[in-house]
Order: structure tokens, then C-alpha cells, then sequence
């Protein structure tokens, strides 16, 4: 299997976990979501390193990975700030963390198609590994914490300090989102300088 099938593998299990989180049906249904998730994040570590091992990093799996882990995590954080508990908890706070977290994903896209307009390809850094880690931690964090409510797995203090758990890793992957968009914007500032140099030998 090729690295770049095992990213596909990533986007092709996202329905089904949106499928089991929200099929109240089913029992356990968020807990298998959850499980998908973490399956489906593992496949961002080894389709890298495969990648990397056998020497087949490719262009189209620069391009791809990254689309991968966005609608892996968006489809993810769209579940969890529109679940009724996660509303009645949060408030606006809800809208504001995953409005900062897409944006920025779709900030990064955006960029990456500049740049792939003038044939640069630009690969995540190191800032976004990290932010991608807790993002990978902090979503399936609260997707349990529904699960762990609506099957009274945790009550009284334990509750409670799994919630502060899951907020302190919200915070820290939300303060990692802005400052890797904003160092990845820094370090890729020449693909909007080569865009002027371009237009002004026209």
C-alpha cells in the first residue's frame, strides 16, 4: 500500500465516524466514532513516515495529506460544537473556537493554492505538527466526554475534572492554531513577494 492510499484511507473513514456519532441508534455509537478518529489520525503518522522511508514523498501527497488531517479534524469539531451538551457548556465560546480553528485552516488552503499556482509546494512545519497533535487529542477529548455523559461513565469530581481536562486542551490547541498560521504565513511570505516581482516584470 502506497502512502498516498493510506491518506485516502484517512478521508474515506470520515463518514463513518460522523455516521456512528450521530446515530443515537446505535449503541456506543460515539465511542466507535471516536475510535475512527483516533484510526483515522494513526494514518497521518504512518503515511508520512512510509512516505519518508521508502522515498516516496510526492507532490500530490504534500497537497493531499494535508487535506486529509482538514476534513478529518473539521468534520470532527463541527460535531462536537454542534452538540447540544458541548453548546450548553461552552455558550459562544463554542462558535468562536471553531471559527478560529477553520479559518486558519482555510487561510493555510488558501496559501497553499497561491503557491501551487507558481508550482511551490509547501509542506506543514513543525508548528503544525504540534497543532495537529493536541487538535487530534482535544476534539476526540470532548467527542468522550458526550459519550461519558450520556452513559453516566463519569459524574461528581471526576466529571468535573475530566471537563477541566478537556477544556485546558482546547485552549493549548486553539493558541497553537494561531500561532502556527500565523508562523506559517511568516515563513511563506515569498510566495506573495514572487506574485509582485511577477507582475511588475508584465
Amino acid at each position: 500500500m502506497t502512502p498516498n492510499q493510506i491518506t485516502l484511507i484517512r478521508i474515506f473513514l470520515v463518514p463513518f465516524m460522523i455516521f456512528f456519532y450521530l446515530a443515537d441508534f446505535i449503541p456506543y455509537g460515539k465511542l466507535i466514532a471516536v475510535i475512527i478518529f483516533a484510526l483515522a489520525a494513526i494514518t497521518d503518522f504512518i503515511d508520512g513516515k512510509l512516505a519518508r522511508k521508502t522515498g516516496k514523498v510526492t507532490d500530490l501527497g504534500k497537497f493531499l495529506d494535508p487535506i486529509a488531517d482538514k476534513v478529518l479534524v473539521m468534520s470532527a469539531l463541527i460535531l462536537v460544537v454542534t452538540s447540544q451538551m458541548i453548546v450548553s457548556m461552552w455558550g459562544t465560546w463554542a462558535a468562536i473556537i471553531a471559527i478560529i480553528i477553520i479559518a486558519r485552516e482555510f487561510l493555510v488552503s488558501l496559501l497553499r493554492q497561491v503557491a501551487a499556482s507558481k508550482n511551490i509546494i509547501l509542506s506543514a512545519d513543525n508548528w503544525g505538527k504540534y497543532k495537529a497533535f493536541l487538535q487530534d487529542l482535544a476534539i476526540p477529548a470532548f467527542m468522550l466526554l458526550v459519550f461519558f455523559v450520556n452513559y453516566n461513565i463519569l459524574t461528581g469530581t471526576w466529571l468535573m475534572a475530566y471537563i477541566y481536562f478537556c477544556y485546558l486542551l482546547i485552549a493549548v490547541a486553539t493558541l497553537l492554531t494561531i500561532i502556527s498560521g500565523i508562523n506559517y504565513f511568516i515563513k511563506n511570505k515569498h510566495v506573495f513577494c514572487e506574485g509582485k516581482e511577477k507582475n511588475n516584470k508584465i
